[in-house]
């Protein structure tokens, strides 16, 4: 399968410059009715870069739902350095973790945040300094002759270890997919986007990056952390947002909301964008019988290693395939098609192998892992999913499961091996199995543990929780840390997660249901 090559693509930064240059006076943020236009952006940024001075290296940047990682994360790369976020609500031995793994010489320190407390050199950011030239000066140069290979950013992954692997992506990579992203998407000037994903997470890198280089208006709003499916849907009414990128999971639980309350989405809304887990037959035949026909919902796909989003589809809407599915009859939601600057590849075990421009560099200082990711197949480089896809005739692939043990929670990634990892280092843990348990239609991580001889054990599920709070971020702590006397084996002698959570999850259940009685 051919792709769109990297000509004519912009770099990034040069891409965001553009969009400022075409209409410094338009909003290219909005944040709890503050609005910061492009060209306040651009002298933002350019004064960030400029304080940072050329090529920084890896730069660490608080990863907090506020305008300040927006213009430290340009920052960054219109100075030709890396950016690296770094989330202040991780346990700081988490922190201190990633920026070393990351390599990180410098951090940027935010009115949000600023302190990180990771012994690096800062460099404060402040709205209240005057620009150096701004988007309008013919200097403001910045992103221009940049080197496509040099990174980007760096975003870390679940690793077997224990430790968070770094991926790094190259500029071509991110330009690429945001390219192909401003296409599919259909963004104009007139579209508002609501920032919602974790900035942790390549998820917000899409939100972002395609509204601020199409001259779109991003939008950031507390009431869409509210945990209240109410004020979300008046927030977006209140602002106006027109495009919606959401975790399927909380997608299903707003779909069961608008459902239940015979509630609608706003009428500004035009584009719904899902990912990072399957999506329900259920909720989908739920959302054809809303009055959503005028909204585009896709259904998206992609790995952190491959950069944003691989492959889409549109499940319901103005541009869904002729003939529509009918989702009442149960039917899988397929994971779609490749975007144009995406190769993709079945290979062995049916494991779906991607290649082209915007597959990432690698596992930054863990040769081993890289090589075992990323092979060569007819000349091209290439980064295994470890998904099983099968084919549709009409050139759709439908996800058929894993090749590893890797589970989704919450949309993200997670080897149970890390989570075993650090389990295993508290002195009073023998064995341990994790494992992913469903429960109400959500993934979560399930933990059984065999304690060492003589261990107390009456408060080791919560002094585990504890230990592990301390250590890595909520989404690698277990739901549910069970103390059991040993665990199923295979013929091999290694732990066997899933038959160890067959045996154990009956005896739980049935405990849970004698402590409602």
């Amino acid at each position: 399968m051919q792709c769109e090559t990297l000509e004519n693509t912009p770099d990034l930064v040069q891409a965001f410059t553009e969009a400022a240059l075409r209409d410094p006076e338009r909003a290219a943020l909005v944040h709890e009715g503050r609005v910061v236009t492009y060209g306040r952006l651009a002298e933002l940024v350019h004064t960030l870069a400029e304080r940072l001075g050329p090529r920084p290296g890896a730069v660490a940047v608080p990863a907090t739902h506020s305008p300040d990682t927006v213009v430290a994360m340009l920052g960054v790369l219109a100075a030709g350095g890396t950016y690296c976020p770094v989330d202040p609500a991780f346990p700081p031995a988490r922190r201190q973790e990633m920026v070393s793994a990351a390599g990180c010489r410098a951090a940027v320190a935010t009115d949000v945040a600023p302190e990180l407390e990771l012994g690096l050199p800062a460099t404060h950011l402040s709205w209240e300094e005057e620009g150096g030239g701004g988007a309008a000066g013919d200097g403001f140069r910045l992103g221009r002759d940049q080197d496509p290979e040099a990174a980007a950013y760096i975003l870390f992954t679940s690793g077997s270890t224990g430790r968070p692997k770094p991926v790094v992506t190259p500029r071509r990579a991110i330009a690429a997919s945001v390219r192909s992203l401003r296409g599919f998407f259909a963004l104009t000037e007139e579209d508002r986007v609501l920032q919602f994903a974790s900035l942790n997470w390549d998820t917000s890198l899409e939100e972002i990056l395609p509204a601020l280089t199409t001259g779109a208006t991003l939008v950031f709003d507390r009431d869409a952390h509210s945990g209240s499916f109410p004020r979300f849907l008046r927030m977006v009414e209140r602002e106006r947002v027109s495009v919606l990128d959401l975790p399927t999971a909380f997608w299903h639980e707003l779909v069961l909301h608008l459902t239940e309350e015979a509630a609608s989405l706003p009428d500004c809304v035009r584009l719904m964008v899902i990912g990072g887990e399957a999506v329900s037959p259920a909720r989908l035949a739920d959302w054809s019988r809303l009055d959503t026909g005028r909204i585009r919902l896709v259904n998206t796909y992609g790995c952190t290693e491959t950069t944003l989003i691989t492959h889409a589809v549109d499940l319901h809407g103005p541009s869904v395939p002729v003939p529509a599915w009918d989702w009442s009859e149960g039917t899988r939601a397929p994971i779609g098609r490749a975007l144009p600057h995406v190769v993709e590849l079945i290979g062995e075990d049916d494991e779906l192998l991607i290649g082209g421009p915007a597959v990432a560099l690698g596992y930054l200082g863990m040769p081993q892992a890289t090589e075992k990711a990323y092979v060569v197949v007819d000349g091209e480089r290439r980064f295994r999913t470890g998904d099983r896809v099968s084919r549709t005739p009409d050139g759709l692939l439908t996800h058929e499961g894993r090749l590893n043990d890797e589970i989704k929670i919450r949309g993200i990634r997670v080897d149970p091996a890390e989570v075993e990892a650090h389990l295993a280092g508290h002195p009073a843990v023998n064995t341990v199995a994790v494992t992913g348990a469903t429960a109400a239609g959500r993934t979560t991580l399930v933990a059984y543990v065999v304690p060492r001889p003589h261990a107390g054990t009456r408060e080791l599920d919560a002094d585990l929780r504890t230990y592990l709070r301390e250590r890595v971020p909520a989404h690698l702590v277990p739901s549910r840390i069970t103390v059991v006397p040993q665990l199923v084996l295979t013929t091999s002698g290694k732990v066997d997660r899933k038959a160890s959570h067959q045996r154990y999850a009956t005896v739980n259940r049935s405990k849970e249901t004698v402590d409602e009685r």
